[in-house]
């Protein structure tokens, strides 16, 4: 081969390797964005692939390896909650910015019909996704062992509730959130404080609801805990059931901004200002909490961290990688809609 046609040679990965010093494997790796690599491998790697000007051809690697060089992004919820609540819109862009920076395609499903879910099973099970990140998961929902069964990777975003498989998960500590925004409605003086929960087949309306009764300890009162779906409206509606069970309420903690939002608007109605009679507080803080009037004061979830995890997980796990648990801290977030108690 001449030097004229050996320049018009598209690059390979053996000439990566070479130019490298590293194996094939180690550039393989680093290209499709696996975590065992050192760093002064993965930069000897990065820098040969700028030098050479190497582009990575998919069609011919799918077709090599039997992968799509997809993933998809599962949500087990009716469809109208996507648009409605913001904090899978987060999950979405923060998981298709991870796979673009990997040259990877995210593939969006939404499965909240059991028809939806039949059409679902056998679309990843026929191999059109190399792996799924399930974002959403009930109790009583069998996808997951579904998924797990018919070997499909799969990494859940929370811990699955009466799923007896062993799946990868990235999680915030939900337990611990929980108790660290009820310490800060109690270290404000308040002592009534009322919870609306999400759904307990959920894992954040589960292990949300352990955190506040943990905390709250001798002074958890039952009838101050409301259910809702995590929707604004819930929120309202649980609000009022709560205003309808009588006493007075020093403070509100919900399980989303979303159902905090709904708790002012159904306060509002009941003549009650916010935070001066009542202080509420939230979860997610997903973006409607710093423009809520008044603002939300809330717990951040790390959500560009959440989703670069669980794009990084699967990958590792589709490589052949044990799963295993991230849990990822949160953090309070105090505006406008807590104050100090304010005692007669």
């Amino acid at each position: 081969m001449d030097a004229r046609t050996a320049a018009q040679r598209k690059p390979t990965i053996r000439d990566i390797a070479s130019a490298a010093g590293v194996s094939r494997g180690t550039v393989s790796r680093v290209i499709n964005g696996g975590h065992w690599v050192s760093p002064e491998a993965r930069a000897a790697v990065e820098e040969a692939i700028r030098r050479t000007g190497y582009t990575t051809n998919h069609h011919a690697r799918s077709l090599a390896t039997g992968r799509s060089n997809s993933l998809a992004f599962l949500l087990t919820e009716p469809q109208h909650l996507l648009f409605e609540d913001p904090t899978f819109a987060l999950l979405l862009r923060g998981a298709a910015a991870a796979l673009a920076q990997r040259s990877m395609t995210l593939v969006l499903l939404v499965a909240g019909t059991p028809a939806e879910r039949a059409t679902i099973e056998h679309y990843v099970s026929a191999g059109h996704v190399d792996g799924v990140m399930l974002i959403s998961s009930h109790e009583s929902d069998p996808l997951l062992e579904t998924l797990i069964g018919a070997g499909i990777p799969t990494v859940s975003c929370g811990i699955p509730l009466g799923h007896d498989v062993q799946t990868p998960v990235v999680s915030v500590d939900e337990v611990a959130s929980a108790r660290t925004m009820t310490r800060y409605l109690r270290e404000l003086g308040h002592r009534r404080i009322a919870m609306i929960a999400g759904p307990h087949d959920t894992p954040g309306g589960r292990f949300r609801l352990v955190g506040f009764k943990e905390e709250m300890g001798d002074d958890y009162m039952p009838e101050l805990v409301a259910e809702g779906d995590y929707s604004m409206a819930s929120g309202a509606e649980a609000m009022e059931r709560l205003l309808d069970g009588g006493g007075d309420i020093d403070a509100v903690f919900a399980a989303s901004d979303l159902m905090a939002a709904g708790a002012i608007q159904a306060l509002r109605r009941a003549g009650l200002r916010v935070p001066d009679d009542v202080s509420v507080a939230g979860f997610d803080d997903s973006g409607l909490a710093a423009t809520n009037e008044p603002s939300l004061t809330t717990m951040r979830q790390p959500w560009d961290r959440i989703s670069e995890e669980m794009v990084a997980l699967l990958l590792d796990v589709i490589a052949g990688a044990p799963g295993e648990t991230i849990l990822l801290p949160t953090e309070l977030v105090v505006r406008a809609s807590t104050r100090p108690a304010q005692r007669s």
